[in-house]
């Protein structure tokens, strides 16, 4: 049987771990993505590059991809936050001077990591190749938001089921309204 202490140590053993992540690369690539990640800034350009490069499958798939991430933001910003109030890991997991720029909302689940996994899950169903290319940037937001404070592994993983379920109803939802509205 799962311990929930046991989680919630573990939870905060692996944020202390990440953050404590000195690399060149988590120093300089990962607070570009963050700034690229606010509101949403990132996904929205990825879907102008692909509309503006591509045919009817790329505008598809920005399409998809830009339904699927409003889908994921509502339900994790708008549902899930209000449902349940995570306070942000503490500022003694984080030892670097990135953690003052957190959030006050609530930490579960991590609303970038949804927007970001929807968006890439729904453009990969679409143009696999352009859904392997914003995966990239997609871990990186997600590997960012632990790195950063601003969430735990688990709130991450919260977003990253959101992203992937909003996905997933994007894809389905205009069959099933047709089926019921013929």
């Amino acid at each position: 049987m799962i311990d929930l202490a046991d989680l919630k140590e573990g939870d905060r053993r692996l944020t202390r771990r990440m953050a404590l992540w000195t690399a060149p690369l988590a120093r300089q690539v990962l607070p570009a993505v963050e700034s690229a990640a606010e509101r949403t800034k990132l996904w929205w350009a990825a879907a102008a590059a692909m509309a503006a490069a591509g045919g009817y499958p790329e505008r598809k798939a920005a399409v998809a991809g830009l339904a699927s991430m409003g889908m994921a933001e509502l339900a994790s910003n708008a549902v899930c936050k209000e449902l349940y109030e995570r306070r942000r890991p503490p500022k003694e997991l984080i030892p670097h001077e990135g953690v003052h720029d957190r959030p006050d909302s609530s930490s579960f689940p991590s609303g970038h990591t949804a927007a970001a996994v929807g968006f890439t899950a729904a453009v990969v169903a679409v143009c696999p190749a352009w859904g392997v290319a914003c995966a990239v940037p997609a871990v990186a937001v997600a590997v960012e938001r632990v790195h950063s404070g601003a969430h735990y592994p688990s709130d991450v993983a919260a977003g990253a089921v959101i992203g992937l379920t909003s996905a997933r109803l994007t894809r389905r939802l205009p069959r099933l309204l047709l089926r019921r509205l013929l």
